[in-house]
């Protein structure tokens, strides 16, 4: 019930969404009543630390309850407004980039919304949490790129490709920061690698931005060494981003 009103911080979620998001699936008695008791619960469990003023935090509404908190004060949302401006400063601040996206993900504990049920709502957010997690991964990666510092970027990268290998961009970054290295074999051993893992699981080819950079290692483009290299492409996506 937290998760669920925290993910609508400062807005009020209806009874019925809330018995739907959690028993989905399971009957129940007299479900106003089961409600009540779970925010009962809940009221004992969070007043202490977060009353504010004699005013409770859990407030129930017209036919709902509502966390009166401001979205800021919600760990997810601070992650994404944190990883949001991170990203876009990539390019052009990577420094400030590498401030804003390493606070984002010193905010996770372990798999978002961990525990919190399966509702809709919640699987939902936890899927939008965890993507955008590996995203802001891409982008610390690009930054740290971005000011030279490839041997972390290669250090986090190789754990990184381990736990996500059909992730075509982290292999993309790894083959990229290797390269920059004078580690070109190593590159090129990724490459083959990688477009094996894909073959053999499932049943396609690299997509178009590693191919390409598998080419321009072959060539040993100076563009390589250019800034702009660790951008990802654009309009092309990999053929698998899990």
């Amino acid at each position: 019930m937290l998760a669920t009103l925290a993910l609508e911080a400062g807005r009020a979620v209806s009874n019925e969404d809330l018995v739907d998001e959690l028993w989905s699936g399971h009957a129940i008695g007299n479900s106003r009543n089961a409600l009540q008791a779970t925010a009962t619960r809940l009221r004992r469990a969070i007043e202490p630390a977060m009353c504010r003023r004699g005013t409770s935090v859990l407030r129930g509404v017209n036919n709902g309850y509502l966390l009166d908190v401001s979205p800021e004060y919600v760990d997810g949302n601070t992650f994404l407004d944190l990883a949001a401006r991170g990203a876009a400063h990539v390019q052009a601040r990577p420094e400030r980039s590498l401030e804003l996206l390493q606070s984002a993900l010193d905010l996770w504990r372990g798999p978002a919304l961990l525990d919190a049920g399966d509702g809709l709502r919640v699987r939902g957010a936890a899927a939008l949490f965890d993507e955008r997690k590996l995203t802001a991964c891409e982008d610390l990666i690009s930054a740290l790129l971005s000011v030279g510092d490839e041997a972390r970027a290669i250090a986090e990268l190789r754990q990184l490709v381990a736990l996500y290998p059909l992730r075509e961009r982290f292999c993309e970054l790894l083959m990229l920061a290797l390269y920059r290295t004078g580690r070109q074999g190593e590159a090129l051993d990724l490459f083959r690698w990688a477009r094996r893992r894909l073959d053999e699981e499932l049943g396609i080819q690299p997509g178009a931005p590693l191919q390409r950079l598998h080419a321009e290692i072959l060539a040993q483009d100076p563009a390589l060494r250019l800034p702009t290299a660790v951008l990802p492409s654009q309009g092309e996506p990999a053929a698998v981003s899990r």
